[in-house]
Parts: structure tokens; C-alpha cells; sequence
């Protein structure tokens, strides 16, 4: 397989051609103990996929939000859920990512991302 082939491939095994959001997930360990994160990430896992949802996920080492972890941020929506654990992840997935409705009580901060205005003809990104 060439390797343009090899990166279509790994982005179709993302999900990146379906997804509609994207699950970022802190793990610590400055956050919080990482036997924590990594259960949560293990029931994210989980349940995205059991789910068949459009969501790609990514485990992250550090948000660099070292207190109240592990943290959840879903993308384009911007929401961030802290003190992650399995049984609220769970909630999370069938919920907001499911049903489009935010978990309000567990949110610690919303700020969705405005999409970028085009580049330049060279490809630069426009000046702000």
C-alpha cells in the first residue's frame, strides 16, 4: 500500500469522513490520578463505540488545566466537563454526544471555536 493510501486508510479508521464531533480526554496525570483518566478513557472508548456515533476521540496527556481532571471537551460544541469518571463519561456519550443535549451540571466552561476565515492564496492563514 503507497503511502497516501496508508493515510486515507487511518483516517477513515479515525472516523474523520462521518465524525461531526471530536472527544478530546485528559488523562493526567497532574490532574488527576492517571488510573482515573485512564478508566474513563477506557469506558469512552467503550461506549463510542458500542454507540456507532459519528465522534472521533483522542487521549490527551494534558490540557493544561492541572486541578479537577480528568477533563472532557467536545469539539465544535466547546464544552468542558471536568472530574471525569466511567459512570459520567457514559452520561456524556448518551446525552450530549447522542442526543445533543449538554450534561449542564457537569459543565466547567464552554468556548466553541469559530471557524477560520479562508487562507490566503499561499495558503497562509488570514492576519487577525
Amino acid at each position: 500500500m503507497a503511502r497516501k493510501e496508508k493515510i486515507e486508510a487511518g483516517f477513515e479508521k479515525a472516523g474523520l469522513p462521518t465524525a461531526r464531533r471530536h472527544v478530546f480526554l485528559c488523562t493526567g496525570p497532574d490532574c488527576c490520578d492517571p488510573e482515573a483518566g485512564q478508566a474513563a478513557w477506557d469506558e469512552l472508548k467503550r461506549r463510542l463505540k458500542d454507540s456507532g456515533l459519528p465522534v472521533m476521540r483522542t487521549k490527551a496527556a494534558c490540557f493544561r488545566v492541572c486541578h479537577g481532571g480528568p477533563w472532557l471537551v467536545v469539539y465544535p460544541d466547546g464544552i468542558w466537563y471536568g472530574e471525569m469518571t466511567a459512570k459520567r463519561v457514559s452520561r456524556i456519550v448518551t446525552e450530549h454526544l447522542g442526543e445533543g443535549r449538554p450534561v449542564k451540571e457537569w459543565i466547567a466552561q464552554v468556548h466553541p471555536l469559530e471557524p477560520a476565515d479562508e487562507p490566503d492564496r499561499d495558503g497562509r492563514p488570514p492576519r487577525r
